[in-house]
């Protein structure tokens, strides 16, 4: 998928309001062991950019060393649910302190007056973090009503 089609899934309105809601994203990535992984994550949308941080040590700090490709999806619970689906290529960089991404990301999940205790904890606690950042190379957003994954267009089209 040409860069500027990622770009126009992501530049959709209802694209931009799940990029900017608390919901976490799903990442799935192929762990060191060959098994796939799905995980809940935190992360921040900096217009072209997927940034989610982690520990250093974290296995999928190794394993996206390994093999850097990810899927990532947004979703909602509700009826007719919505999902942003993304493929891209993760890379990997260790910083020092806490990145400021990490933060935007944790302010989405919390109150205005939870975050300054969150944020006193964190910078206490990690002297460095993995830095993810992830490149996004494929976007499909689904509605259910004027988009479906392809195997019900390809039924309904039957």
């Amino acid at each position: 998928m040409q860069h500027a089609d990622v770009m126009k899934v992501l530049d959709k309105p209802l694209a931009q309001e799940l990029l900017q809601s608390s919901i976490p994203a799903r990442l799935a990535y192929t762990g060191r062991d060959g098994a796939p992984r799905a995980i809940p994550i935190g992360f921040h949308w900096d217009g072209a950019r997927f940034i989610v941080c982690t520990l250093p040590h974290a296995p999928k700090v190794r394993a996206l060393a390994a093999d850097p490709r990810v899927a990532l999806t947004i979703d909602t619970n509700t009826f007719p649910p919505h999902a942003l689906l993304v493929r891209g290529t993760a890379e990997v960089e260790v910083v020092d302190g806490v990145p400021p991404e990490y933060l935007e990301a944790s302010r989405k999940a919390l109150s205005a007056e939870q975050f300054p205790a969150f944020e006193a904890q964190v910078r206490g606690l990690y002297r460095q973090m993995a830095r993810i950042a992830i490149e996004p190379t494929w976007a499909k957003l689904l509605d259910f009503e004027t988009t479906l994954p392809s195997a019900v267009e390809e039924l309904l089209n039957r």
